[in-house]
């Protein structure tokens, strides 16, 4: 796995560090056993195998404690004599202590190893769950990232997709407004459903009221079980793109509004009718409403969850997205999507306090053949 190979990759580039505690301990020994009896040096060999566990395994770390110990022994050989009480004790406190690091680093060791077996699960998940876009559908090109708030995790609420429906291009971007494990079955649950019923619904309000349905139902299902499962609902938006006609058609079910790109004027959002998150049951009618906006060559739509627009710096101000999206409004969806998320990394110092997803869908000037979707 990519966790594993990485970690090797680190063990591999460390091993030169070995050195570093070796020589400490033919200097301190060598200075010991120059110096007059009345000076003892041998209680710093202690830091050699403290040391190596920074960068070592458990058996290097324990062929460190051993040379420590038995330059120790050398020292009391060459030093005073090898039954003093002195040497006797340094050696037993030494030799306790060498074991103690090497048990330390063991624990440590199957900590990682676990670690690592986690992360290797969740990159699979998080591949097989949140699967890259193509770079072009029908007459789109389309570019996305996601980042992970921890880098431990690379799986969250945070999903997008996207399918082919006749001449037309349907996507989807939410985030599910849940807990743990739960989060990620929503997710996995829209997802799937999104999938296998897209293409058979003539408007975006009857597939959004499908995929209420299919939420509701899960969330019931789970509700027993589930102490939180009334906190749970997804926020999403559906977008339907024609291959042949300037426009694009979007139904918002609470999520934030996609920003409106066109090279030499301000992003604008898309204003469409408000409607509850999926899994939400406010009234008993039907509160979806679809909403046409144009959406002509050259032209981008910057779809986003609030981990992005919630993003804050150090000072506590959010990331200002429209700002800095009009700064690469005249990019290619890949370097659009590449820039921002170098900037709102950086706008964070690095770290993010919640999952963040970006998908940059931009009409091309010509159609282009559509690709197998996923």
């Amino acid at each position: 796995m990519v966790v594993r190979a990485r970690w090797v990759d680190e063990d591999q580039q460390n091993r030169w560090l070995v050195s570093i505690p070796v020589a400490l301990i033919v200097v301190i020994t060598v200075v010991d056993v120059h110096s007059p009896t009345s000076i003892h040096l041998g209680p710093l060999l202690v830091i050699a195998p403290a040391l190596a566990p920074s960068f070592a395994g458990p058996r290097t770390t324990a062929a460190v404690g051993a040379l420590a110990v038995a330059a120790q022994v050398l020292i009391a050989v060459l030093h005073g004599g090898l039954t003093t009480s002195n040497h006797l004790a340094q050696i037993a406190a030494l030799t306790v202590l060498s074991v103690l690091i090497v048990l330390i680093t063991m624990v440590r060791e199957r900590r990682r190893h676990l670690l690592a077996r986690a992360q290797s699960v969740s990159e699979a998940a998080q591949r097989a769950l949140l699967r890259p876009l193509p770079e072009r559908i029908g007459a789109l090109h389309i570019a996305c990232r996601y980042l992970a708030a921890e880098e431990e995790t690379q799986i969250g609420g945070d999903l997008y997709t996207a399918t082919r429906a006749d001449d037309t291009t349907r996507l989807l971007i939410g985030d599910v407004r849940g807990k743990g494990l739960a989060a990620v079955g929503e997710a996995a649950l829209l997802l799937s459903a999104f999938r296998l019923t897209a293409a058979g619904h003539p408007s975006l309000t009857g597939l959004a009221t499908t995929l209420d349905n299919h939420v509701h139902r899960y969330l019931t299902d789970f509700s027993a079980t589930d102490d939180e499962t009334g906190e749970h609902f997804i926020t999403a938006l559906f977008l339907d793109l024609p291959d042949d006609e300037p426009l694009a058609r979007v139904t918002n079910c609470g999520h934030p509004p996609p920003l409106l790109l066109r090279p030499g004027q301000e992003p604008w959002p898309v204003a469409a009718d408000a409607a509850p998150p999926l899994g939400v049951r406010l009234t008993s009618h039907n509160p979806y409403a679809e909403t046409t906006v144009p959406f002509d060559i050259g032209d981008t739509l910057l779809l986003y969850t609030d981990g992005v627009i919630e993003a804050r710096d150090t000072s506590g101000a959010f990331y200002p997205l429209a700002e800095r999206a009009a700064r690469w409004a005249h990019c290619p969806p890949t370097a659009l999507v590449r820039h921002l998320r170098r900037d709102l990394l950086t706008h964070t110092g690095g770290r993010l306090g919640d999952d963040a997803a970006l998908v940059a869908v931009h009409r091309a000037a010509r159609r282009h053949t559509a690709s197998h979707m996923i």
